[in-house]
């Protein structure tokens, strides 16, 4: 299943925090949090690439996209190993395992070809041109998130098989089937409907591969983003989907989110589809409880 929106975009720099480690791995339909400290506020440092297009930023306006990555960007964002932890799966359901993205070049290539798979529009002319290019610029988007935002305040997840005998049966990264993007913001229009808040989790850029869509990825990848937002202390979860989009609003109130409220009407006048904003509460964190 995938989920369609607007073309990514990429989250403020966000403070740093240290985290702890993932639980063991849950069973299957079944997830698991292990607590983590709360984040202190210490501001980072981004930097671009001069000549890049602009992106609108979720609070302070626009920010400026690096350049199309080279080898050698790709290579210096995910040149080390992948963590024993990030191996680990956050959530799985039926046959899928949901996990954090590694830092490794091939791995991060394939992620942006299911984004790319997933939101690309297609053209009449020069399609396969576009496709390539689009797909560059989701590979660009994902590194600059990895460079500009903490561990604890952004994560890719991907969703693989779990059968580790078909695995084996795989081209390396070729088992990812399924990506979601997941970030700590404090945009105000959402904080709005979120009483005593100043920030939270936010849920974006669900994507599958064609051929394995309706087959219980997209709920395996929600259940990842759950599990991870309970391990930052978020109280609330949210996103985005199409009003239109039954299927996909479907999907997200067996999840259990709710509708909190829309785009304005006028949206549609401009050729934009109108969307819909979806929150999940989370339950409280108690430290007194969590000591015992």
């Amino acid at each position: 299943m995938a989920v369609l929106r607007a073309s990514p975009v990429l989250p403020q720099p966000i403070p740093s925090s240290s985290s702890a480690s993932q639980s063991r791995r849950p069973s299957r339909g079944r997830i698991t949090a292990a607590a983590l400290p709360r984040t202190s506020l210490l501001p980072l440092k981004s930097s671009c690439h001069a000549g890049a297009k602009k992106t609108l930023l979720p609070r302070r306006g626009r920010e400026r996209l690096p350049c199309l990555p080279t080898k050698e960007e790709v290579a210096a964002v995910g040149g080390a190993e992948e963590e024993e932890e990030e191996r680990r799966y956050l959530a799985r359901e039926a046959w899928w395992g949901v996990r954090r993205m590694g830092r490794v070049g091939e791995e991060m290539r394939r992620v942006a070809l299911v984004q790319a798979e997933a939101f690309h529009v297609p053209v009449a002319l020069f399609n396969d041109f576009f496709f390539e290019f689009f797909k560059a610029e989701v590979l660009s988007a994902l590194i600059y998130k990895l460079r500009n935002s903490p561990p604890d305040r952004y994560a890719c997840l991907v969703a693989e098989e779990a059968d580790a005998t078909t695995q084996a049966l795989q081209a390396p990264f070729e088992k990812i089937i399924g990506v979601v993007d997941c970030m700590v913001q404090d945009e105000g229009d959402i904080l709005a409907n979120l009483q005593g808040a100043n920030e939270y989790f936010y849920v974006s850029g669900i994507a599958v591969l064609p051929s394995f869509r309706r087959r219980k990825v997209g709920t395996a990848l929600l259940k990842a983003c759950e599990v991870l937002a309970l391990q930052w202390r978020q109280r609330f979860m949210a996103l985005r989907a199409y009003e239109d989009d039954s299927s996909a609003r479907g999907l997200y109130s067996k999840a259990g989110y709710r509708v909190v409220s829309r785009d304005p009407g006028w949206v549609t006048w401009v050729g934009r589809r109108r969307r819909v904003l979806m929150i999940k509460d989370l339950p409280l964190h108690d430290p007194h409880i969590e000591q015992q």
